[in-house]
């Protein structure tokens, strides 16, 4: 409707400058007059680009001044003494009651159109105008008004009937996304916890034995990380998601992980896959190197930066002879350590000791260091020797 309304005042502008310039180029008033009508809709239009819609108090002047009290300068210093020589003005009034309807209220609207036709009603009897011009022109006047205001509600209305389907639509999304998750847990139940009791109800294991034990530690650390999310207010973000994907690919081959997320801020999904994907060979170099069974993540959000660390306690190595491939080279992490966690140079979530950049090597250096500068991102190794690996990820680097 701002749109509507500046082509509305546009026309009667465009309508104003020919008749000036036709039949009253010889006098200053007419000129003086036209240039006020259009500094005041150059005006409006400013305050409506800048505030994304129409100032009531912009338009309000617009009212006053060129639809009520122009006429009566045209009359009185203008020379306007016929309904023909005085009808341009009067039909800036019709397009000033159609920007009132879509910038007041109700009350307001009522009040501004009033003072309208009032004030035309006057103008067109100073100039002794016809009662059927007079006529038509106050209907022109109030149902510019009436006709403004009715789409200009009826435009709301069906904003607000799209942003209520929208949020119908995102509420349905993400009833089917829990869903979805549900579903999932259920299955990842039924095949580890409940496979796991139901094998030792039945005495088909001996529970006692370390490779039991081993089971029951990574599947109560999955329990654990599901009631904590449960008991998240927070809505499950896919960084998350891909990285619990991680994390159970690596139980499912034997790692306890212990898994802590907060508040990970959203990230593109190419970014949460390169993100999962790192950590799952920061978590694999755990697996196969660290000389420990137990790794720990953490996935943080920091100023709209995402960090992601993976830490272990195992053997570690030293990073200032890890080999000229540096730190994931011969005798770096792929050989030596895992990945990142507590026990890591003294067991904080935060940077800690002299973090050094990932290079070399070829698990750390193509999976984990390349993959995250291919999107914006860095990878940092900080190891020494019995105190267990830690790699941190960010993004943006």
């Amino acid at each position: 409707m701002v749109i509507a309304t500046a082509l509305y005042r546009g026309s009667h502008l465009v309508a104003g400058g020919v008749v000036v310039a036709q039949h009253q180029r010889d006098r200053l008033f007419p000129w003086l007059a036209l240039s006020a009508a259009i500094a005041s809709t150059a005006l409006i239009w400013f305050m409506a680009a800048r505030h994304r819609r129409l100032v009531p108090w912009v338009v309000g002047l617009d009212v006053l001044v060129i639809g009520c009290l122009l006429p009566f300068g045209a009359y009185a210093w203008g020379g306007a003494r016929t309904q023909e020589s005085v009808a341009w003005v009067m039909l800036l009034g019709g397009s000033a009651s159609a920007m009132a309807a879509v910038a007041f209220g109700a009350r307001l609207l009522a009040v501004a159109v009033a003072l309208l036709v009032a004030t035309h009603l006057a103008g067109y009897l100073m100039v002794e105008a016809d009662a059927a011009v007079t006529g038509a022109h106050l209907n022109a006047l109030v149902f510019s008004a009436v006709v403004s205001w009715v789409l200009t509600w009826y435009l709301c209305r069906q904003g607000e009937q799209v942003d209520s389907a929208n949020r119908r639509a995102l509420a349905a999304e993400a009833q089917r996304a829990r869903f979805a998750e549900r579903v999932a847990h259920h299955n990842a139940l039924h095949d580890t916890v409940l496979a796991t009791l139901t094998a030792i109800a039945r005495g088909g294991v001996d529970a006692n034995t370390s490779m039991m034990r081993e089971r029951c530690a990574r599947e109560a650390a999955y329990l654990r990380r599901l009631v904590e999310q449960a008991d998240d207010r927070e809505p499950a973000s896919e960084v998350r998601a891909a990285l619990e994907e991680s994390v159970r690919a690596a139980e499912a081959l034997g790692l306890r992980v212990t898994a802590r997320y907060h508040e990970p801020p959203a990230v593109p999904g190419e970014i949460a896959l390169a993100m999962a994907r790192a950590t799952t060979e920061a978590l694999n170099n755990v697996r196969c190197h660290a000389g420990t069974g137990h790794a720990f993540l953490t996935a943080v959000g920091d100023s709209g930066r995402l960090i992601v660390t993976v830490v272990d306690r195992g053997r570690g190595f030293d990073t200032g002879s890890a080999g000229p491939e540096g730190a994931g080279g011969p005798g770096g992490p792929d050989d030596a350590g895992g990945a990142a966690g507590p026990g890591a140079s003294g067991g904080s979530e935060g940077p800690v000791g002299p973090v050094r950049q990932a290079t070399g090597g070829i698990g750390l250096d193509r999976s984990v260091y390349a993959r995250m500068r291919g999107v914006g991102g860095r990878a940092f190794v900080d190891s020494a020797p019995g105190e267990g690996v830690r790699v941190e990820l960010r993004w943006p680097g």
